[in-house]
């Protein structure tokens, strides 16, 4: 009776088992990361007896969760993805709205300036459409200033974020890595703790939401959990750490570093995968771009509406003042060039960035280097080391393998640098916050041209000549001296002539140069070029068929109050290429405001689509990846119901054998009573 009732308790406390396991399947059905466990049986060694081996009933050998190391791999690498596009996503959706937005973008304050202008140069002496053209300034001057502060709040978001990011890293690994400790001293009696083994998974799981991860299992059962290009956060019962601080370069962009021991590594360029992944991506990829391309448009428009303005008269007969504040000026320059934190305190240089060309600037930053007795640069958005020119002494200027020039100097000022000082050289990165108008009289908008033309009423001919251009720098010391003065044709020469002190020249309309013939040619338009006594270089045309005698005068225009030719060549900026010219190519032109803009947003825009085109693939990926994970591990209520039923059944059935052996020895008691 006793191998009956033995076999009958092995029964009733595997069954038990079975029940035990089955419930804590069910009360775990919603806790993350857990794995269904089964309780595996295996019958116990048989006895022999003269009709053979007689089973001897049933043991539990092990309490094994149902697992697939490739499904939480997948799962783990589709979170990181998942989580790495959500967040770049997130952000440059604010993006593409706030630069294509028609009451929070730049171009509708740029068109409404360029309509005042155009409003403006139909009635120059109008002092309320001149005031109107102040306004509009000021509007766009305040428009690129929003959108500059929208982008830093996106920026020090960021740099919170990344912060909040690496705690919640570290958090994490420290979990990791008092599981791994826990997990390898229950895994020493050759068991496997589910219950620990699913908590680390889950952790290392939500680890990679954060950041991506790559996964080295241990003999011991520990894993081993290395980020970036192979820093070892994690390894056995011991976890590194991640700390974001301001940049070495730039403080106002925040560094990942990998701290372990007292040693420290900056990491920011290997971190890939999970949320900090994915807003140092976007960081990359679109804000700085954005931040650079923007400041480098409000230069262009700056540096190209004063510019025009310096070239002609305003109502008093004066050279016309900036609309817009110099982008030269010492504080500005100052900001455009950040020392890093390494370099010698004690030595304390700063440099100042002056803007030359604003048609060739890039929309890349620079780094400088200074190794003791020369200077290195290198050009930051493709790594080409540019050659540096020095000159005049203290001044460096910088040009590419094409002979391009970058469009801004270095003055390196004193104190000099010392030996292995770097800065970070960001000629574009803060216009869109500089630009400021400052006119605020509506009569010093400089709307005439300051040289007129005029037939003589007595000429006989029908020779005409076309309004001067002036395409020197206009210098009101000189040039009212060296003007009026008289343009006479002399027939038997086949030409002007000009006053002492002043010569013509005729020149090709394309390029400037001398023409062929030099002579006049009657019936057709002769472009020439005017040198004055001052050193001012005047453009016109003369057509016609000019007779002996005839004479042209080209005059001061001191009284130009109706003159607008200067306000239409503030107007025609709108439709003149000054933006990205590229002097290396010849042939090529850069491209309007507008355009600029526009190739801004064209581009946020295509980065933006196609984030949300990688934000619906891999939210798909990752739905399939945890359903592939759920079908094999996740708890199956109805299932596990069948199995209560089940093993209910069975506990009653081991039992009833029990009673049977009970009743079978009772028997045989009652016999030998």
């Amino acid at each position: 009776m006793a191998d009956l009732l033995n076999i009958g308790l092995s029964g009733l406390t595997a069954s038990k088992t079975q029940l035990s396991v089955t419930g804590h399947n069910i009360t775990n059905v919603n806790t993350p990361g857990f794995s269904r466990q089964d309780a595996v049986q295996s019958t116990r060694t048989p006895q022999f007896s003269g009709a053979g081996f007689i089973g001897s009933g049933t043991t539990l050998t092990d309490v094994r969760r149902t697992y697939s190391e490739f499904l939480t791999t997948q799962l783990r690498s589709s979170t990181s993805l998942a989580n790495d596009v959500a967040a770049y996503k997130s952000q440059i959706d604010q993006l593409d709205a706030l630069l294509a937005g028609t009451t929070t973008g730049v171009t509708p304050s740029l068109q409404q300036f360029f309509s005042a202008l155009q409003t403006a140069a139909e009635d120059p002496s109008n002092i309320p459409a001149r005031q109107l053209v102040l306004s509009e300034a000021e509007g766009l001057a305040r428009r690129f200033n929003t959108v500059y502060d929208r982008l830093n709040e996106q920026n020090d978001f960021a740099n919170k974020q990344m912060v909040a990011v690496a705690d919640q890293v570290n958090r994490l690994a420290g979990s990791v890595a008092s599981l791994n400790e826990a997990i390898a001293v229950a895994s020493a009696n050759g068991a496997a703790p589910n219950d620990l083994l699913d908590a680390r998974d889950e952790a290392i799981r939500q680890l990679s939401s954060y950041i991506g991860v790559t996964v080295v299992a241990q003999s011991d059962g520990s894993q081993n959990v290395f980020i970036g290009s192979g820093q070892p956060l994690v390894v056995g019962a011991s976890a590194s750490t991640l700390q974001v601080v301001p940049g070495q370069d730039d403080p106002n962009r925040f560094e990942v570093q990998f701290i372990s021991g007292g040693s420290r590594q900056t990491i920011t360029s290997q971190v890939a995968g999970g949320e900090l992944g994915g807003l140092i991506r976007y960081r990359e990829e679109a804000l700085d771009t954005t931040f650079n391309a923007l400041g480098r448009l409000a230069l262009a428009i700056t540096d190209q509406v004063n510019t025009q303005l310096a070239q002609g008269l305003d109502l008093k007969g004066q050279v016309g003042a900036a609309l817009f504040g110099d982008y030269n000026e010492p504080a500005l320059a100052a900001l455009r060039v950040q020392a890093n934190s390494d370099n010698d305190m004690s030595v304390s240089a700063q440099p100042l960035l002056n803007i030359t060309d604003t048609t060739v600037l890039t929309t890349s930053d620079y780094r400088l280097e200074f190794d003791g007795t020369s200077y290195k640069a290198r050009r930051l958005s493709d790594n080409e080391i540019l050659t540096i020119n020095e000159n005049p002494p203290g001044t460096l200027s910088f040009t590419d393998s094409k002979g391009r020039d970058q469009g801004f100097q270095v003055e390196l000022g004193s104190p000099a640098p010392a030996e292995g000082d770097s800065f970070l050289l960001q000629p574009t990165r803060r216009g869109a916050t500089d630009i400021q108008a400052v006119l605020k009289q509506a009569d010093e908008l400089a709307f005439a041209a300051p040289v007129r033309a005029e037939s003589n009423s007595q000429n006989r001919g029908s020779g005409s000549i076309s309004q001067p251009e002036l395409v020197s720098e206009l210098n009101l010391g000189g040039l009212p001296g060296a003007l009026p003065l008289s343009l006479t044709f002399d027939a038997a020469a086949g030409n002007f002539s000009v006053p002492a002190g002043a010569t013509l020249t005729r020149i090709n309309p394309s390029d400037g140069s001398p023409a062929t013939p030099a002579t006049f040619v009657p019936g057709q338009e002769n472009r020439y070029e005017l040198a004055l006594a001052d050193g001012s270089r005047v453009h016109f045309s003369l057509t016609g068929r000019p007779e002996e005698g005839d004479t042209f005068s080209v005059a001061f225009n001191d009284k130009g109050v109706s003159d607008n030719r200067n306000a239409l060549k503030l107007a025609d900026l709108q439709s003149k290429a000054t933006v990205g010219i590229d002097p290396g190519s010849p042939g090529t032109t850069g491209v309007t405001f507008s355009d600029g803009y526009g190739d801004l947003i064209e581009r946020v825009g295509t980065l933006t689509a196609q984030a949300r085109q990688d934000s619906e693939a891999t939210t798909a990926i990752l739905k399939q990846a945890n359903d592939n994970r759920d079908s094999l591990s996740a708890v199956n209520l109805d299932e596990e119901a069948a199995n209560l039923i089940k093993f209910q059944q069975y506990y009653q059935a081991s039992a009833q054998t029990i009673q049977v052996a009970r009743d079978l020895f009772d028997t045989l008691l009652g016999a030998f009573r």
